[in-house]
């Protein structure tokens, strides 16, 4: 690996997606991992605001994009969880071509996102 040194702190850790976003801060792997009927009407309820898309409580479940269990439907079709398991990388901090096109939409509407990418390179 090229793209960086990898920081044992948090080179296994399953909370940090592909994109850099942490999973244990998202309202479908709190909702799923806590059976919190509340945290999925929340969070379905302001997910459908941010993009303005009408999403049903019901289907706000994950448990990591990492995972191949029970993945929210953007999960299940994202183009840079494809990228990062057909290269086989931890998360995109690890990817050579750190950062591209396809995780910068990300970066930037999720400043913490690259925070954590950064975090995981040293």
């Amino acid at each position: 690996m090229t793209g960086g040194i990898i920081n044992p702190t948090t080179q296994n850790s399953p909370k940090i997606a592909y994109c850099g976003l942490d999973c244990h801060q998202c309202g479908a792997f709190i909702a799923n991992r806590d059976n919190d009927d509340r945290v999925r009407a929340e969070t379905a309820a302001d997910w459908s605001k941010l993009f303005k898309v009408t999403i049903d409580p019901k289907d706000v479940n994950c448990t990591g994009c990492k995972s191949t269990d029970i993945l929210f439907n953007h999960c299940r079709v994202c183009e840079i969880r494809k990228c990062g398991m057909a290269k086989g990388i931890e998360n995109c901090a690890f990817c050579d071509e750190f950062p591209c096109a396809t995780v910068e939409g990300v970066l930037k509407a999720a400043p913490e996102a690259r925070e954590n990418l950064e975090n995981c390179r040293v």
